[in-house]
């Protein structure tokens, strides 16, 4: 792979990942001034979910056998701009909700497509591949600088606004324009049969038989039930507190996952799998206890809550999917990691959103939230999952290979 594609797959990463950091951090806190109950912002997080669940059948089914990635890509970008535009216009629940599943369903097949697209264009994707990748991480973080540093000093209260969610339409639609000049990346599948069990990972529930593994995967969607509750209402608890500039400062968790990621070889000889993936949990126990009891003036707490971001999504969802390359036979690999990726993205953070939206409805109080108790129900969670992982997960193979250590592909 020469420089000049090199440069190409990075500024589509950047983009790709921008769209999404400019919107998702924030949303809570605008339909909060929309009027939206916590469960309806629950249910508004929950259709990100449900398109990451949607998104492998459509690339399984259309993307991978009959059009050429980087022009679906293109269309679900240019339809996404049009969609999040018009539901930025929008005020009622039922209509944003509805807006935000189909474009989420745009939004979310084009993560498959653009590693699609980078992969295709490599020739050692295990060394090339993290580099292209690490700059979504930094397209997440620009933006939330951005929303703080340059949208916010012309626009009052820009966080609680529809200007955030404007500015990852327009994005969108020159990230789809720009998807139709990147390399022509044809169908994999074409004139290949698909079937439904091909796009489920049927084969890799055989893996499942294997009791450490069972143990992994249950583990797995349970802990992303807690994280939910971060991803949903982290800004609006922000801003509730009083804080300024919430979306940039949030994107400290995001360089954090910078750091840890390069980091992640050195624990690995230290800790090994099964550690790394306790410490990943016990770090959102952490968190959401920093969260529970800090305030502005014991900011420091909030912050390092926010820091945490790195060893709680790398530790644990970085380090989950070199466990399962190694558990998993070469021929089934991808379905692994893809059937990994539904029960963590789709269906454990499909019951987090529902279930953290409920909760901070359940905790509204004159003024705002009760937040302390909001925050130690998920605390509580995280830790009773970690506990039971460290009781009756054994897997002493899962360190016997080296590891190697790539960047995520679906989530910041």
């Amino acid at each position: 792979m020469n420089k000049t594609t090199y440069f190409r797959l990075t500024a589509m990463m950047f983009l790709q990942f921008f769209v999404w950091g400019a919107w998702f951090v924030t949303l809570g806190t605008y339909l909060n001034e929309l009027g939206f109950s916590g469960g309806d912002i629950g249910l508004a997080y929950l259709t990100n979910n449900i398109g990451a669940i949607v998104a492998p059948f459509f690339v399984g089914m259309v993307a991978d056998r009959f059009f050429a990635s980087e022009r679906v890509a293109g269309v679900m970008h240019l339809l996404g701009a049009a969609v999040l535009y018009y539901v930025s216009g929008l005020t009622g629940v039922n209509e944003i909700l509805l807006g935000l599943l189909i474009y989420n369903a745009c939004y979310m097949s084009t993560l498959g497509l653009v590693n699609s697209i980078s992969f295709a264009q490599m020739d050692h994707p295990e060394t090339q591949f993290p580099g292209v990748r690490v700059a979504g991480t930094i397209g997440w973080i620009v933006a939330g600088l951005s929303i703080s540093l340059v949208l916010a000093p012309g626009v009052a209260d820009v966080e609680a606004t529809n200007v955030p969610m404007i500015m990852a339409a327009a994005c969108s639609a020159i990230l789809g324009l720009y998807c139709f000049t990147l390399p022509h990346t044809p169908p994999a599948g074409k004139g290949k049969s698909v079937t439904m069990g091909d796009i489920l990972g049927v084969e890799a529930l055989a893996l499942l038989k294997d009791r450490s593994f069972a143990v992994f995967a249950g583990c797995s969607v349970l802990i992303s039930i807690p994280l939910a509750f971060y991803y949903g209402f982290t800004n609006l608890f922000l801003n509730e507190l009083g804080m300024e500039g919430v979306a940039g400062k949030m994107s400290m968790g995001q360089m954090s996952e910078v750091v840890f990621m390069i980091a992640m070889p050195f624990f690995f000889k230290r800790l090994g799998v099964k550690w790394m993936l306790l410490v990943g949990m016990l770090a959102w126990v952490l968190r959401y206890g920093l969260f529970a009891f800090g305030t502005m003036d014991l900011v420091g707490m909030l912050y390092l809550g926010i820091l945490l971001h790195g060893i709680c999504y790398d530790f644990f969802f970085v380090t989950g999917q070199i466990y399962v390359d190694r558990k998993a036979s070469v021929n089934i690999r991808a379905s692994a990691q893809g059937l990994i990726a539904l029960a963590t993205y789709g269906v454990g953070m499909a019951i987090g959103s529902f279930v953290a939206g409920r909760i901070v409805e359940m905790y509204v109080v004159e003024g705002g939230h009760d937040w302390q108790t909001i925050w130690l129900i998920p605390c509580v969670f995280a830790g009773a999952v970690a506990l039971l992982f460290a009781v009756i997960f054994r897997d002493s193979s899962a360190d016997e290979a080296e590891p190697e250590v790539a960047l995520p592909e679906a989530q910041p």
